[in-house]
């Protein structure tokens, strides 16, 4: 079972508290692109009682939580509001920045009503949905970190060296060069020998322009 269907199945096991009419309703709605239309959206944040002036949109499926729409929204909610989405996928372009907005909305403390999933943040029910929301991010961005870690393990084990490159002096290889063959060069000086024969091709073609 997903999380979202974990979600949804709680919330229907629970009595709803209905504060609606204590709460001004906000709507926000969203389309990937300018060849769809929001006025499917509009027309269902219209029927739950939303205020045409008090529904914000956006074009756009790039992942980005700096949405002009989305902004206009944030300056008018105040504590105490309920703002409504048709959908989850609606308020973010994936999961982790849908948990976000969440979040942050809840900071305000202002609640989400997302209504095909029939999902809530009003009430007790709704902090224990903000709170398993929570966990996912946090689960999430720790299996981000350690499939980052165990990728920068496995790339010092093939070789790959991290941080910045270490600077090499390349009159010190040509003065060097005089006396001693790469191999020594390389050793006095840290570098790898490709690295000493490189320097050496690039000054020698640099002589001969």
């Amino acid at each position: 079972m997903s999380i979202i269907s974990l979600i949804i199945t709680l919330q229907t096991k629970f009595p709803k508290i209905d504060l609606i009419d204590k709460m001004r309703k906000f709507g926000y709605a969203r389309v990937s692109t300018s060849h769809q239309s929001l006025e499917l959206q509009k027309q269902m944040l219209l029927k739950e009682g939303v205020k045409e002036s008090r529904i914000f949109s956006d074009i756009g499926s790039r992942t980005n939580l700096d949405r002009d729409g989305l902004n206009l929204l944030r300056i008018k909610v105040e504590e105490g509001d309920l703002v409504l989405v048709t959908r989850l996928d609606r308020l973010g372009s994936d999961t982790g920045e849908m948990i976000k907005l969440v979040q942050e909305f809840s900071e305000l403390g202002v609640c989400l009503r997302f209504l095909k999933e029939g999902i809530s943040t009003e009430g007790a029910m709704g902090k224990m949905v903000i709170t398993i929301l929570s966990a996912v991010a946090d689960a999430e961005r720790t299996r981000i970190l350690e499939r980052t870690n165990e990728g920068r393990i496995e790339a010092k084990a093939n070789g790959v060296k991290f941080g910045r490159k270490r600077f090499v002096d390349r009159e010190r290889v040509m003065e060097l060069r005089k006396t001693k063959g790469a191999t020594e060069i390389s050793k006095l000086l840290g570098i790898g020998r490709s690295t000493v024969y490189a320097i050496l091709k690039e000054e020698k073609e640099k002589r001969v322009l």
